[in-house]
């Protein structure tokens, strides 16, 4: 028995010595050749690499870039479209400077079309059809870029088919109130409807007058708008200028949605089931065409009637009356019809998205997308080639580092040529819906580079509140163009700025409400952090909505290299900016954005809630608690999250203590989607974020609600307010369990 047991334990002490040999060596071994993920792993943002690309920023490159996208008119679909198509992928696939893959997503999409052999037409006509006036089919030559054959003639796309003919009537920007006020002095029923663009959007100009009895609209661009009131093409507009010849008409989609209207919610692949036609909402239902502003003068200078509004008044020198409706009696065209023919065709055509990928080193599966649509009306130089030049060059400067060993980013970057945008944000609402899931497990972020350069005063950003700081570190690192030692950060705050609670005066970054870009579908549909960014104009010097060739035959490298940006500056400066922005996104070990600026803006739309809406609210046993408590439980929240973040040394900490900051900080707009609150707004799920008509400061669906409760006076409506409310209230003490600690 003791012979055994002494046996045990001499065996017990040898098994012990060895394991500790086996481990001290072991260990010893192990931390002389450590795996090579492991400083990988807890590798952050190298500042030195964004000095570099800073640097190798060329602003010739982007100007060759845009001389080469702006050969050919490129509509989507057409033939010059395709060429894009084929120059992105060569550029996308150099042995050089290309990516790590590129290829082409291909999608049947329902597009509109002008028929170029029966131009639309707009004319005035008698009682016996004799024409008295027609408005122009194609706009005047200045260059030869005007006379490329394959410049689409004036038209809005999904515009129906159709011929109208009735007496002319002036309604403004064909707001709903618009008509309600005209249709107070004139009997619309039966008339053709002059209108300007802004205001309302170019499909519900002709929605809200069909409600009346109105057979056709006509759309112009007033001069007062777009122009500063300047008119003449002798020595004022465009080729002397930057302003809109009065010939240019701008066209567009006339669709109230984004997407592939016959296929929701799904991809448009080409055996995907499609809604009938007839079943397609946002369309609209009478007749409508653009025209330039010198047919538009023509015509509103000639109508009889009682003088509309001030606020009606435009830049034309005459007075602009409601119509008769019709022209008065001492005009050319007294007793005259206004007549629209329109022979748009609608069809299913192959559009296509050209993607890229470098695939990250340490978290491949985690994606900062940073996208730019390709398509153009015309010639398109601003819009978007401008975005297109800059996003090549970004591709250029950053696939030539990797293909020389110099860098891999740590998380996967996605670059996105979307096709079809001009008809309604298409390429890249067909890509979120069939990646919905990928993407919304995967995407850290999204950057749009739609319009790169409005023109060439000051940056100009939108975006999620949780990137504010990102945008203003990068800022910071740029020069601003044509100013000595200042950054582009110091010279936005001049432009456009706002004073924080927490961080005193600071430039103003706009929110992502609505569908104006690209960013729309990765916002509202999938709740994925993102950002808008370009350069633009000093709006005390320019009443202009926007760059005055937007959406014309105008829009070329001759104007953009003469008016908008001489030497490509404010180009680079927006390359450097957005690609800046993309390499912090990428590489930081810990991701750079911000909650408690999103904390900031809540605060902000509370307390405007509460300002609008809680006395009448309270009147009808409504209660806000629940909301400033949901706000009040965000902040508590993000600010927790922040003290985690600042009171760790996370590079070395455990790698998945990291994972789960950086998937609290990714996931935090998808907490705020909820896919029942907008169920009349399509692919809206975003209750902060979506689109509002209220006009208010405040949450959008509140606002909404409220607005309509108000007017409709109905006990129901004040139901759909609580509803609003509970919604609101639920989705943020969501997303602020989502940032406390995990349980």
């Amino acid at each position: 028995m003791i012979k055994q047991l002494l046996i045990g334990l001499l065996s017990g002490a040898a098994v012990l010595t060895a394991g500790i040999l086996i481990g001290h060596y072991g260990i010893t071994h192990s931390s002389g050749s450590a795996p090579s993920w492991i400083n990988d792993v807890a590798k952050d943002v190298d500042e030195s690499l964004i000095e570099k690309f800073l640097s190798e920023v060329d602003n010739i490159q982007i100007q060759e870039n845009l001389r080469e996208l702006t050969k050919v008119p490129h509509m989507a679909t057409t033939a010059g479209d395709e060429k894009t198509v084929q120059f992105m992928l060569k550029r996308w696939q150099d042995s050089e400077t290309g990516l790590d893959q590129a290829w082409r997503e291909e999608y049947m999409v329902y597009l509109s079309f002008p028929d170029p052999k029966k131009p639309n037409k707009v004319t005035v006509v008698n009682a016996s059809e004799t024409v008295l006036y027609a408005a122009r089919e194609k706009e005047k030559s200045y260059t030869s870029d005007q006379d490329d054959p394959e410049v689409v003639q004036p038209y809005a796309a999904y515009s129906p088919a159709g011929h109208a003919k009735g007496k002319l009537v002036y309604a403004n920007q064909g707001k709903p109130s618009d008509y309600q006020e005209l249709n107070q002095t004139i009997d619309l029923r039966g008339t053709i409807a002059i209108t300007r663009y802004g205001g309302a959007g170019r499909a519900a100009k002709a929605i809200n007058a069909a409600v009346y009895g109105v057979l056709g609209v006509l759309v112009y661009t007033d001069p007062l708008d777009i122009n500063d009131g300047l008119m003449s093409d002798l020595n004022e507009t465009y080729p002397h200028s930057w302003y809109l010849p009065p010939s240019g008409v701008e066209r567009g989609s006339f669709n109230s949605h984004f997407g592939d209207t016959l296929t929701p919610y799904l991809a448009a692949k080409e055996e995907t089931y499609r809604i009938p036609v007839e079943n397609v909402t946002g369309f609209p239902p009478i007749p409508i065409q653009p025209i330039g502003f010198e047919d538009a003068y023509k015509l509103i200078c000639e109508l009889a009637g009682e003088a509309a509004p001030a606020s009606w008044q435009g830049a034309f020198n005459c007075t602009y009356s409601f119509g008769g409706p019709g022209f008065r009696n001492t005009s050319e065209f007294s007793d005259s019809d206004v007549k629209l023919d329109v022979f748009n065709y609608e069809e299913v055509k192959n559009s296509s998205n050209v993607m890229g990928v470098i695939r990250g080193s340490v978290e491949p599966d985690r994606y900062v997308i940073y996208g730019n649509h390709r398509d153009s009306w015309v010639h398109g130089a601003i819009d978007p080639s401008s975005g297109t030049s800059v996003m090549l060059e970004l591709t250029r400067v950053l696939g030539q580092m990797v293909k020389q060993g110099k860098w891999r980013p740590r998380r996967s970057i996605i670059f996105g040529s979307w096709g079809a945008e001009e008809f309604g944000l298409i390429g890249s609402a067909e890509y979120t819906e069939q990646y919905f899931t990928k993407l919304s497990e995967r995407t850290v972020a999204y950057i749009n580079v739609d319009i790169a350069v409005f023109a060439n005063a000051t940056l100009r950003a939108s975006g999620m509140p949780s990137v504010q700081n990102l945008l203003f570190t990068a800022a910071k690192q740029v020069d601003a163009p044509g100013l000595d030692s200042t950054s582009v950060y110091d010279n936005w705050i001049r432009y456009f700025n706002r004073t924080s609670p927490a961080r005193g005066v600071i430039p103003r970054v706009g929110y992502l409400s609505g569908a104006g870009s690209d960013y729309a579908a990765f916002v509202h549909y999938l709740g994925i952090t993102s950002m808008d960014l370009s350069y633009t104009y000093d709006r005390s010097k320019t009443n202009a909505r926007i760059y005055p060739a937007y959406h014309t035959a105008y829009d070329t490298f001759d104007y953009a290299s003469k008016f908008i940006d001489p030497g490509f500056v404010s180009h680079q400066a927006i390359a450097r900016t957005a690609g800046n922005v993309l390499i912090r996104l990428a590489d930081s070990l810990v991701l750079p954005l911000n909650c408690s600026d999103y904390a900031e803006s809540l605060e902000d739309y509370l307390q405007s809630a509460v300002t609008l809406y809680e006395g009448q609210l309270k009147a009808r046993n409504i209660s806000m608690e629940p909301l400033k408590r949901a706000v009040s439980s965000f902040r508590s929240a993000a600010s927790h999250l922040d003290q985690v973040i600042h009171s760790s040394d996370l590079a070395n900490e455990t790698p998945l203590k990291v994972r789960r900051i950086n998937d609290q900080l990714m996931l935090l707009d998808r907490a705020f989607l909820d896919p029942l609150a907008f169920p009349d707004k399509y692919a809206y799920r975003h209750v902060i974020w979506a689109s509002s008509s209220a006009g208010r400061p405040t949450f959008p669906g509140l606002a909404d609600a409220y607005a309509h409760a108000e007017s409709s006076a109905q006990s129901s409506d004040w139901d759909k307010v609580h509803y609003h409310l509970s919604v609101l209230s639920q989705a943020i003490e969501g997303a602020a369990h989502t940032l406390v600690d995990v349980i």
